[in-house]
C-alpha cells in the first residue's frame, strides 16, 4: 500500500532482503535450536544442544559477550529464550536430563546486568517453553494426569524474583486450569498485546484478500458451544461430540452418567466402546458440568488497551498439536497478588474454558507474532484432507510441505493464503519445532531441507533461500533493522545475513588499507 512505483518496489525487493552471508558464528559445539533478539537490537541470545545459552553483542562484527552452562542444574539442553520488555532479564527454557519419554523442563531467569541466575521455575511439558507476561512476571506450565489419555494443564504466573518476601505479593499464582482430551496438552505459550491493534504497522486485509479468505480451508471457530468436536467440523455439519443420555424425567447429564456406570458395573449394560473411547466421553461430560464459561466475545469493540491474549497450541483429537487456543488475560490477572490458587471457584467451574480456538487440521510446528501483535503466523504440516482419527495415539501422517498460515487476531480469521516453499521430513512422532520470525515487511522460517526462507508479507512470494549444511531450526530479524537476519542450524553454526544495500553501506564505511608498496614505487619514480 505504501509503494510509490513498481521500480521502487523492485528495488526494495532486490536490495533490502537480508540474503548475503556476512558472518558465521561457530562458538556452539552442538545443534543450535533457537535465537532471540533483545528489544533494543543490541543483544541476542542463542540456545543449543550443548546446554549453553550464549549472549552476543550485535555490532558490525558480532561478538560473544557471555555463555552460561546449564548442565550443573541437571539440564540436558537449552531450547528457547526471550528478553523481557526492558531487556533487563532473559528467560531461558530447557529440558531436564531424564528418560527418553520424560517431559519435564525448567525455566531460568538471568540478569542482563551481571549475568547472574536469579530464579528457576519448573515447566511441564518442557515444550510449553514459557514466556514473559510483563517486565517481571513469566508464564510456565504444569501437567497433571487424570487418566490414560486425559490430563489437566495448569498455567502459572511466576515472579522473576523468587527470593522476594512480602505479605502482599506471592511469587506464584495459578492463572488457568484447562482439561486436555485424547492425549493432547497445552504447549508453546506466547502473549499478544491487544493495545497495539489500533495502530498496526502493516494491514494485510485488503478487499481481495478478505474475499480469498472466505474460501479458506482452515476454519476458525468460537468455543461457545458445549462440545469439543463440534468446533472441529464445518458449521453446516455439526454433530455433538457426546451422545446425549436418554432423558429420564429431567435427570441431569451427571446423574445419567452415574446411572450409566452403575448399569455397566452391575452387568445390565455392556459398553459398546473401547476403554479409550469411554474415557474420552466421560471427560467430555465432566467438562460440560465442571467448566467455567468463556469470557466475553473477543471480537467485541470495547477498548483492548489493557487486554492481552495468551496463545498456545493444543488439540482435541490426538496428542499432536493441531489447534491454537486463545485465552484472554484480564488486567487483575497480570500480577501474582492475591490467592495463590486464583479466585474462588464454584464446583461447576473447576476448569477454565478457552475463549477461542483455531483448527489447523495438521501438525503445528511453529508460531510467531508480527511486530504489532496483530497477526499470528503458524507453521504446520497438513493431515490428509478426509482423514479420520480413531485412535488418539495414532495421529494421521503429515505432509512434507510446510504451510505458513496467517491469522488476524482482531477478526480471528485467516487473511492470506498459506505461504509455501519450505519442507520438513521427520515423521509425526519425531516432529520438532521450526521457529519463525516476522518483521515489518518480511516473514522468515527455518526448514528441514537445509535452508532458511524469506517471504514478502505484501505479495506472498518467496524472496530468498539461505543455505546451511543441516536443518535450520530458528530465524530472527533484528527488531530495529529488518535488513539483518540470523539463522541457527543443526550444523552448529549461527549465520548472519545482511541486505545488499547494507553490505554496500558497510563496505563504504570501512577504511581502505593504504597500498604502501604502490606509494613507495610512485615516490621512487618521481
Amino acid at each position: 500500500p505504501a509503494a510509490v512505483s513498481w521500480y521502487d518496489e523492485f528495488q526494495r525487493l532486490y536490495d533490502t532482503i537480508p540474503c548475503i552471508e556476512v558472518q558465521a558464528l561457530k562458538e556452539h559445539n552442538d545443534q543450535v535450536l533457537h535465537l532471540s533478539f533483545s528489544h533494543s537490537g543490541c543483544l541476542f541470545a542463542s540456545c543449543s544442544k550443548d546446554c549453553t545459552v550464549k549472549i552476543w553483542s550485535n555490532e558490525l562484527d558480532i561478538s560473544l559477550q557471555h555463555s552460561s552452562n546449564m548442565r550443573p542444574y541437571n539440564w540436558s539442553y537449552t531450547q528457547f529464550s526471550q528478553f523481557n520488555s526492558d531487556d533487563s532479564l532473559l528467560l531461558v527454557s530447557g529440558v531436564f536430563v531424564g528418560p527418553h519419554n520424560s517431559s519435564s523442563g525448567e525455566i531460568a531467569v538471568i540478569s542482563m546486568e551481571n549475568f547472574t541466575l536469579l530464579s528457576r521455575v519448573r515447566n511441564k511439558p518442557y515444550d510449553v517453553f514459557g514466556c514473559w507476561l510483563n517486565e517481571t512476571n513469566l508464564i510456565s506450565g504444569n501437567l497433571h494426569r487424570i487418566g490414560r489419555i486425559t490430563s489437566c494443564s495448569v498455567l502459572w504466573l511466576n515472579n522473576a524474583f523468587q527470593g522476594i518476601e512480602s505479605e502482599n505479593v506471592n511469587v506464584v499464582k495459578r492463572l488457568f486450569k484447562i482439561q486436555n482430551l485424547n492425549a493432547s496438552t497445552i504447549r508453546t505459550v506466547m502473549v499478544a498485546d491487544c493495545s497495539r491493534y489500533d495502530s498496526p504497522d502493516l494491514l494485510l486485509d485488503y478487499e481481495e484478500q478478505l474475499a480469498a479468505s472466505s474460501t479458506s480451508t482452515c476454519p476458525v471457530f468460537d468455543l461457545g458451544s458445549d462440545s469439543e468436536e463440534e468446533e472441529a467440523k464445518p458449521k453446516q455439519d455439526l454433530e455433538p461430540a457426546v451422545q446425549e443420555l436418554p432423558d429420564d424425567g429431567g435427570v441431569t447429564a451427571e446423574d445419567g452418567l452415574q446411572q450409566f456406570f452403575d448399569d455397566i458395573m452391575e452387568g445390565r449394560v455392556r459398553p459398546a466402546m473401547t476403554e479409550t473411547e469411554l474415557e474420552t466421553k466421560v471427560a467430555e461430560l465432566f467438562i460440560r458440568n465442571r467448566t467455567k464459561p468463556p469470557e466475553v466475545n473477543l471480537l467485541s469493540t470495547e477498548s483492548n488497551s489493557k487486554t492481552k491474549y495468551l496463545i498456545f497450541t493444543t488439540g482435541c483429537l490426538t496428542y499432536s498439536p493441531h489447534q491454537i487456543g486463545i485465552k484472554r488475560i484480564l488486567p487483575h490477572q497480570m500480577t501474582t497478588a492475591g490467592p495463590v490458587l486464583g479466585e474462588e471457584r464454584r464446583s461447576d467451574e473447576f476448569f477454565d474454558s478457552l475463549d477461542h480456538v483455531i483448527d489447523i487440521h495438521g501438525h503445528i510446528i511453529g508460531m510467531g507474532l508480527s511486530p504489532d501483535h496483530r497477526y499470528l503466523y503458524v507453521n504446520s504440516r497438513a493431515w490428509p484432507r478426509d482423514c479420520v482419527i480413531s485412535d488418539p495415539m495414532q495421529p494421521p501422517p503429515i505432509a512434507e510441505e510446510i504451510d505458513l498460515h496467517v491469522f488476524d487476531l482482531k477478526t480471528m480469521k485467516e487473511v492470506k493464503r498459506a505461504l509455501r516453499a519450505h519442507r520438513a521430513y521427520t515423521p509425526n512422532e519425531e516432529c520438532f519445532f521450526i521457529f519463525l520470525d516476522v518483521s515489518r515487511d518480511f516473514v522468515a522460517s527455518g526448514a528441514e531441507d537445509r535452508h532458511g526462507y524469506i517471504w514478502d508479507r505484501h505479495y506472498n512470494i518467496c524472496l530468498a533461500k539461505l543455505q546451511h549444511d543441516n536443518v535450520v531450526n530458528s530465524v530472527a530479524f533484528s527488531p530495529v533493522e529488518q535488513e539483518l537476519l540470523l539463522t541457527a542450524s543443526d550444523d552448529t553454526t549461527i549465520k548472519v545475513w545482511r541486505s545488499p544495500r547494507m553490505v554496500r553501506i558497510q563496505q563504504a564505511r570501512k577504511p581502505r588499507p593504504r597500498k604502501l608498496l604502490f606509494s613507495w614505487l610512485m615516490n621512487q619514480k618521481s
